[in-house]
């Protein structure tokens, strides 16, 4: 059956009905970049953020648990443990749920909300362990998930870094349908490394069948592949904020002889390389996407001959909007640049005049205060009135007392509530002046004659505290 649209400019064969939600993984379609500067070459990608868990991970998860269940390993109503990035973890809890399983999972403690949530929504128990320590540490989290197995004898370890169930997906599936989309003309194949699985799976079996087809591996600056590939030299690793790729060591799965190239991609050329792939293409992708793209692009531009370069669209950005889609976490973290002004008005994180804070006025009803206190995640919010003026800080202390002592304060305003000492300070003020204030623990309101530019926290100055580190 062919189905016609106003959008499209030729005929579409219909997607079948599928019974079962595992049915859908894998089959994804490719997607040529053509809004973006690829040099002389023809970049595609495939898009495995269609994929019904909403990354490329849906694939090693169900072909590692059906591995699993043949070999005896994972029995009826078993419990499978792993370590996971979130999307292992988000693919693991699809099938968990579709089988009868119970699911642990142990992330690191740097990935975003959104995957954490989405994973305690799809019943799996999540532990956090510490980001900021290398394998062998009894706190690192492929340690920590190891542990919980061993110590469980209904328990199946998945270890996606081991499994050789994991290349073995790419391998029987990602590589052929990639290979058949493209009628077996690729140039070069850039992928990330997290657990090895896709580099080596499909790595191999484009290898097999042209053995100039360049595999490109895209690395976070931080990782230890980029100067093991291209210099076979050894580094202790650093850290990144990009999700999912990166290693501060070499999987067992990973057959990095199949690797011609690797490109290190800093997590600011990442961030603004998958903003700028959803701003040019439409297309909504996690952090990760961001690095291969932007290494694909720098391979494109390298070259002097057209050729046909593939990467992947691992997952989608839904998970990661609080993060580097958010102006602000871009800001707070060094990645977008704003105007300085060599003062403390650098401190202040939302911007009064750029209209960047939550304000009040002093007639609102306190119960609206409390709605846009839960809305932006805030704890204090300046009360302004028509001139413009601060003539209050409601915090949460405020509301607090409020709902305390008055329990028909909802509907009052904000003004009979709100703190009228205001601790103001002068742009030209020092660092050191803003000491008594939080000592007192206030807010700092940064105004003079002209102007209210905005208030700082006690949080503000830690960060730029810590960008000075």
């Amino acid at each position: 059956m062919l189905l016609y649209t106003s959008c499209m400019t030729a005929p579409r064969t219909l997607a079948p009905v599928f019974h079962n939600i595992l049915e859908m993984i894998g089959n994804t379609p490719m997607l040529e970049i053509k809004r973006m500067d690829t040099g002389p070459c023809r970049l595609f990608v495939k898009m495995e953020s269609m994929n019904p868990g909403n990354s490329i991970k849906d694939r090693i998860a169900v072909t590692m648990i059906d591995a699993a269940e043949k070999s005896g390993q994972l029995r009826k109503g078993g419990r499978i443990v792993e370590a996971t990035a979130g999307n292992t973890g988000l693919a693991l809890a699809l099938i968990a749920g579709q089988r009868g399983y119970r699911l642990t999972v142990v992330v690191p403690d740097k990935m975003s909300d959104e995957k954490i949530s989405h994973l305690r929504a799809m019943g799996a128990e999540v532990i956090l362990s510490r980001s900021d320590v290398a394998k062998g540490n009894p706190e690192y989290y492929q340690d920590v998930a190891e542990r919980i197995a061993r110590d469980d004898p209904d328990a199946f370890y998945t270890n996606q870094f081991a499994n050789e169930a994991n290349s073995l997906a790419h391998y029987q599936t990602t590589g052929p349908e990639i290979w058949e989309q493209m009628e077996g003309k690729i140039d070069a194949f850039v992928a990330g490394v997290g657990s090895g699985g896709t580099v080596s799976g499909v790595g191999k079996y484009f290898k097999e069948r042209n053995k100039a087809c360049e595999i490109i591996i895209a690395d976070p600056i931080g990782s230890i592949l980029t100067p093991l590939v291209n210099e076979g030299r050894k580094v202790e690793p650093g850290s990144w904020l990009v999700e999912g790729i990166g290693e501060d060591f070499v999987p067992s799965i990973l057959h990095l002889e199949l690797v011609t190239k690797a490109y290190a991609i800093s997590d600011g050329e990442a961030f603004h390389t998958a903003r700028e792939l959803l701003k040019k293409e439409g297309v909504l992708a996690g952090s990760s996407v961001g690095t291969l793209l932007a290494a694909s692009l720098r391979y494109c531009r390298e070259q002097t001959q057209p050729k046909n370069v593939v990467t992947l669209i691992c997952d989608n950005g839904a998970k990661y909007l609080s993060k580097m889609f958010n102006d602000f976490w871009m800001i707070d973290n060094g990645f977008i640049e704003r105007p300085t002004y060599g003062d403390i008005r650098d401190l202040i994180a939302r911007r009064h005049l750029e209209r960047e804070d939550f304000c009040l006025s002093p007639t609102i009803p306190v119960v609206q205060a409390i709605k846009r206190m839960r809305m932006y995640s805030i704890s204090q919010m300046a009360v302004i009135d028509e001139k413009d003026n601060v003539v209050g800080i409601l915090d949460e202390t405020d509301v607090l007392m409020a709902l305390v002592h008055d329990r028909d304060c909802a509907n009052k305003p904000v003004r009979d509530f709100m703190s009228s000492r205001v601790e103001s300070i002068r742009p030209m003020a020092s660092v050191n002046d803003l000491l008594p204030i939080f000592r007192a623990d206030r807010v700092a309101v940064v105004s003079d004659e002209k102007h209210f530019y905005g208030l700082i926290t006690k949080i503000d100055l830690i960060n730029y505290l810590r960008k000075q580190l």
